[in-house]
């Protein structure tokens, strides 16, 4: 088999490919779906930016203590449930070695790479945003959509109200 790449023609993974063979593999009856909700409006902010309160959301981990090691065992650390932590001061390190990307070309080992608040902050001293919610919000990546809907989407929601949040920055990894 000739392994030379033709640059003329597109190589890539069929993510929902795969995703179905691999639930069908696990035992799902049902073929994976994207989400799609087209019963979700867009919604124009209520205020300018510059007079709102933001709130952050990542996929990540939350780390007791802000660290782990790179031996850390995921099935050890808090996981599975959405959470709610103090921004001030902001975590040192958030856990994501458990997810799967490419580790050989990239890394998570700067914070704000996947998680700015401090960027955020700056931009709450700079007026850019009118200040930033006293949390941010963690929910796991799960690939059940009726968890996600029923469960840490309306709590985090429920947090949100809660924190005055007007507007969110969603990171997932």
């Amino acid at each position: 088999m000739d392994d030379v790449h033709d640059p003329a023609h597109r190589v890539f993974v069929s993510y929902i490919d795969k995703s179905r063979e691999y639930y069908l593999a696990h035992g799902y009856g049902n073929p994976y779906r994207w989400a799609h909700h087209e019963d979700a409006p867009f919604a124009a902010p209520a205020k300018p930016l510059a007079a709102s309160r933001a709130a952050l959301i990542t996929t990540a981990s939350l780390i007791e203590g802000g660290h782990a090691g790179p031996d850390a065992d995921p099935d050890t650390l808090p996981a599975g449930e959405a959470y709610a932590a103090p921004i001030d001061p902001p975590p040192a390190r958030l856990y994501t070695q458990h997810r799967s990307w490419d580790k050989d070309a990239t890394h998570t080992d700067d914070l704000d790479s996947f998680f700015p608040v401090h960027r955020l902050q700056e931009y709450a001293a700079d007026g850019r945003i009118g200040s930033l919610a006293s949390r941010f919000y963690g929910v796991p990546t799960d690939y059940s959509q009726r968890r996600t809907i029923e469960q840490d989407a309306p709590r985090v929601l429920e947090w949100c109200r809660e924190d005055g949040v007007d507007v969110a920055v969603l990171v997932p990894l």
